[in-house]
C-alpha cells in the first residue's frame, strides 16, 4: 500500500465522527456484515446493501478523484449497465484496484504474455 493510499484510508476513516482513528478499521476486520443504507441518486431516494469495506473504499475513491460521494454514485448508476447498484459499486471499487495494482506492477511482475508481447504495427 502506497503513501498516499494510506492517506487516503486515514481520511475515509476519520471521516466516522467521534471515532478514533483505525477503530473503523478494527470494526470490519471483525465483521464483514452486509449494511443496507439509504441515498440520493437524481433527486430519488434508493438503498445500496453493500460490506463496510466496499463503502470505505468507495470513500476512499471519492477522496482521490477529489469528488464528492453522490456525483460518483451517479457517476457509477449512468455508467451500470443492468445490473443491481449495489453490484454495479461492488465492481467499479474492483475495477479500481485492479487497475490501480496494475499501474503499479513492475514489468518483472507482469505476466510473460504481457511484457514480451511486440509492439502492434499500424
Amino acid at each position: 500500500m502506497t503513501s498516499q493510499s494510506r492517506k487516503l484510508l486515514r481520511t475515509a476513516e476519520s471521516g466516522e465522527q467521534g471515532a478514533k482513528p483505525g477503530a473503523a478499521r478494527q470494526e470490519m476486520e471483525l465483521k464483514s456484515a452486509i449494511v443496507k443504507r439509504s441515498i440520493e441518486l437524481n433527486g430519488h431516494k434508493t438503498s445500496v446493501s453493500l460490506e463496510d469495506e466496499f463503502w470505505l473504499s468507495l470513500r476512499q475513491i471519492a477522496i482521490l478523484k477529489d469528488i464528492s460521494l453522490p456525483v460518483l454514485l451517479q457517476t457509477i448508476d449512468r455508467a451500470r449497465e443492468g445490473a443491481n447498484l449495489s453490484s454495479a459499486i461492488r465492481v467499479y471499487v474492483l475495477n479500481h484496484y485492479r487497475i490501480l495494482a496494475d499501474d503499479e506492477m513492475s514489468d518483472a511482475e507482469r505476466p510473460q504474455s504481457q511484457s514480451n508481447q511486440p509492439a502492434a504495427r499500424s
